[in-house]
Order: structure tokens, then C-alpha cells, then sequence
């Protein structure tokens, strides 16, 4: 399954276009590196194409920090107030299935999901559980950077399409710790396959730093265009654009993309730095002012809500594989990470989770985001997977939160390759541990890696040429497989 160059032009633009891939690997000697030569329209591409599942796209909706299960997508209303809290189950589209109340809108489309309630590991620990579920391989505190996120093998693999980043995060800024770590990694493979991170590197990658607001509000306007579709000073499309003296337009965006080190990042990394700069649809794609105020509204004017909707531009403009970060944040601290220590400053778990930027909202965004993909029939192409890296403790501390629980815990899948309207396994009367088969995160992995065409036992070469398996472990989930 190793990748080869895929010999055809996109578009680019039409000045590219006409030059040979000789000629413009001699403006490359002059400084235009080959890893840039794919924003001139050779996206790189695997030679089992042409044998990739139904899924063309993927969008992992990852929430870092553990989001609650119980008070979510496997409420028990028969349970203890100290297990079930003073939250209430509401019926959904699936007869038989109840969710918690905070989500009444993944209710209403949960025949488009499948709920897996059996999600379930051996680690209670943020960092080790959130490397585990980034890239469905087990890791040792020695192995925090090592492992390939799986939106990095997916790049590998398929490389860019239609000038996007093979791997994009929205916004790719979530650092947890104390001290901060950036998870979001191509490891083996090299940082070039690291994600596009479109919120570029956090001003302040430390969330727990600065105070926060008691009940900052939900509604937040977040800029999510990157700072990298700004032309570097003294150049314009337009004068990239131009047929004459396009040559001399490429040694200076060769020195741009050399001393800013902005298109630094994507030249190095990305390998599509004039792309992003050239085209319209690229930078179309990231504006979101296009989109209709009902829409908006929709899926609320939250960050995950932008997020969300920014996500399916993306998908729609050809991005392969987009993740949704949201859970570490700098106004709102650790949002599902409800243990209520005194540092938190987080009312009861009940409370928590109905207020706009948490559960809620994620309730809110989530299932815009599954109705507008199906309303433009991207849904069938288009795999969507909820995960977080572990569920909460069933029994509510003496704080009003709830502890990590890797024992059990849900997540979910709908669109391309899914068996939707479904949940699959069950947890005990307290939601504490899996009374079905069990799946963890390389089974996640191994399931998203089907739907792509791509084998969990397939080798593929690490930057020093080694063969690696693309998964060590873990299998599809026949069970949510359509």
C-alpha cells in the first residue's frame, strides 16, 4: 500500500497548468521544494485507490477530555440518584432507546447513528486514553509522539485532494496537560502528516492558565480561517496568477514560502503551500460567511457549532479526513473533565452538562451536522465518528462530578459504510462495564479504516523505510458495518 505519484494535473490554476512537471522541477532547484510540487496539482495518491470502501470522507468529532456516557448517550433513569443524577431519559426516533435529556437532537436523528455503549479500555489516564484513541495504538509515557494519528496514516495513504491538506483539524489547538501536549502528530511517519491545524499553534497552548469566567457565555464568535490564506506582503493572487512572468512569481513564492514561517509550516508539512495561496476554492472553503444565518443558528453560534459546520465545507470542498477538536479551551478550561475540583469551578455534573458549550451544545452541533450532510446527500459518503477518550465514573463524587472511567464508555458512527438506527452493546445497571463484547479504540481505528478501503494488517513504510503494520491490533466492528 505504499503511495505513488499520481502523474495528472489538477486545477490548480490554468497558469500552472501549462507547465510541464520538468519545468517546474527546475524552478523547484531554485528553490519550489518537491513536497510544494503537490499544491501545483500533483496530489499524491495510493495505489489501492482504487480499492477503497464506501467512504470517501471521514469527520472525527473527537472531544477531548472524556465526555460523561451517563449523562448523554446511556442514561439510567432506574439507577440511584448518586449513579443516574437529577437528570431525566427522553425517548428517540428508536423505539426502545433512550438518550439523556441534554440530547433532544441527537434524539431526533439517532436513526442515522449507530451508539456503540460498549466502548471500553484498560486506562483512566487523559494522555495515555487520548494518544490510544487519536491513533488505535496502545502507548507507554515514552510513546506520547511515536504513534500516527489515524487522520496522519489516512494522508499517508490518500494524500491531498482538490488542494486540501490530507489531514485537516478544526481547530487543532486542544493541548492537554499541565504542562501542554500536542497530541495531534504524524509520529513515525514524520511531521508531515501531522493534521493542518487551521487554528495554527495555540497563543496560549496552556488552558489552565488565565482566569476564567464563573459561566462564560456559549455564544462565541471563532475566527477559523487560517492565518496561512493571508498573502505574504508584497504578493497578491493576482500577481501569482498571471501567465506573464509566472516563472519569476514562482521564485517568490518559493522565497515566501522559505522566510515566512507561516507557509513555512505548510510547505514542509502539507506540501500544498502555492495551492492554499492560489486557489479560490481552497480559500472559499474555510469562509463561512457564505452560509445562510438559518444554518448558523442551527447549529448554534457556539465554537463546536462553527466547528462542526466548518468541518462540512471542508468535506464538501474534498477534504479527505477532517477531525472537530473541542474540549480543552482557553475560556472555558477542561469542559467534560467534571471531576469539580476547587480549581474547576464547575457547578454539579447535573448543571454542567446542560449549559451551552457543553453536552448541550455538542447535542446542538452534532446533529446539525448529521441532518445538513444528509439534506445534501453527502451523508452516504461521508463517514462521521463521535469519540472521546473515556466515560466518567457512574457514581458521582462528593464534589457533584464524575471521575475518568476508561471501563465504559459510548461513542458513535453514521454515514458511509454504517448500519445505521441501531445501538450496539450494552452496558450494567450502573453504566460501569460492558455486558456485551467490548470495543476500544483500535477497533474505532480498525472500523474507520475499513470504510476507507485501507487493511488494519496492510504494512506501510515509517520515515526510516521500516515496514509498519497500520494497526497492531484491533478489528472492525462488523456489528455497526453496513
Amino acid at each position: 500500500m505504499d503511495c505513488v505519484m499520481n502523474q495528472e494535473y489538477t486545477n490548480p490554476g490554468d497558469d500552472l497548468r501549462q507547465w510541464p512537471r520538468r519545468d517546474v522541477l527546475q524552478a523547484g532547484a531554485l528553490g519550489v521544494s518537491a513536497s510544494v510540487l503537490a499544491g501545483l496539482g500533483l496530489d499524491r495518491t495510493s495505489a489501492a485507490e482504487g480499492t477503497r470502501g464506501r467512504a470517501k470522507s471521514v469527520i472525527y468529532l473527537w472531544v477531548g477530555g472524556g465526555m460523561t456516557h451517563i449523562d448523554s448517550f446511556d442514561p439510567k433513569p432506574e439507577a440511584p440518584e448518586e449513579i443516574r443524577g437529577e437528570l431525566t431519559a427522553i425517548g428517540t426516533r428508536l423505539p426502545g432507546v433512550q438518550f439523556c435529556e441534554t440530547l433532544p437532537r441527537l434524539a431526533e436523528v439517532a436513526d442515522r447513528l449507530a451508539v456503540v455503549r460498549s466502548f471500553s479500555h484498560d486506562s483512566n489516564d487523559h494522555l495515555l486514553s487520548q494518544v490510544y484513541t487519536l491513533s488505535g495504538r496502545k502507548v507507554n509515557r515514552n510513546q506520547l509522539f511515536s504513534e500516527p494519528n489515524i487522520g496522519a496514516i489516512v494522508s499517508h495513504l490518500y494524500g491531498s485532494r482538490n488542494g486540501l491538506p490530507g489531514y485537516i483539524a478544526v481547530p487543532g489547538i486542544t493541548r492537554p496537560g499541565p504542562p501542554p501536549h500536542n497530541l495531534f502528530v504524524g509520529g513515525w511517519l514524520g511531521n508531515q502528516y501531522a493534521p493542518f491545524c487551521v487554528g495554527g499553534r495555540p497563543e496560549q497552548p496552556d488552558f489552565t492558565v488565565g482566569k476564567k469566567l464563573e459561566n462564560p457565555p456559549a455564544e462565541m464568535n471563532e475566527d477559523l480561517s487560517p492565518r496561512e490564506l493571508v498573502y505574504p506582503s508584497g504578493l497578491s493572487r493576482g500577481r501569482l496568477d498571471r501567465r506573464v512572468g509566472l516563472l519569476e512569481g514562482l521564485k517568490q513564492a518559493a522565497q515566501a514560502v522559505e522566510s515566512d514561517t507561516r507557509l513555512a509550516a505548510i510547505e514542509g508539512h502539507y506540501g500544498n503551500a502555492l495551492n492554499m495561496l492560489l486557489s479560490p476554492q481552497v480559500r472559499q472553503a474555510f469562509d463561512l460567511r457564505s452560509e445562510p444565518a438559518s444554518l448558523r443558528d442551527d447549529y448554534g453560534r457556539t465554537k463546536i457549532g462553527g466547528r462542526c459546520l466548518q468541518a462540512r465545507r471542508l468535506v464538501e470542498s474534498g477534504a479527505r479526513f477532517v477531525m472537530v477538536d473541542y474540549g480543552y479551551d482557553p475560556d472555558y478550561g477542561n469542559l467534560f473533565d467534571i471531576h469539580n475540583a476547587a480549581s474547576q469551578n464547575f457547578p454539579h455534573v447535573s448543571k454542567m452538562v446542560k449549559r451551552g458549550y457543553n453536552v448541550v451544545g455538542v447535542d446542538r452541533a452534532f446533529a446539525a451536522l448529521i441532518r445538513d450532510l444528509d439534506v445534501r446527500g453527502m451523508l452516504d459518503e461521508t463517514m462521521v465518528v463521535f469519540l472521546t477518550e473515556f466515560g466518567r465514573t457512574p457514581k458521582i463524587n462528593a464534589n457533584g462530578g464524575r471521575d475518568h472511567w476508561g471501563a465504559c464508555g459510548s461513542v458513535f458512527f453514521a454515514g458511509a459504510g454504517i448500519e445505521s438506527g441501531q445501538v450496539v452493546g450494552r452496558s450494567d445497571k450502573q453504566a460501569g462495564y460492558p455486558m456485551t463484547r467490548p470495543y476500544g479504540p483500535a477497533d474505532i481505528a480498525a472500523t474507520i479504516y475499513h470504510s476507507l478501503g485501507i487493511e488494519g494488517e496492510a504494512r506501510i513504510r515509517d520515515r526510516e523505510n521500516r515496514p509498519v503494520p497500520v494497526l497492531d491490533h484491533g478489528r472492525p466492528i462488523d456489528a455497526v458495518l453496513a
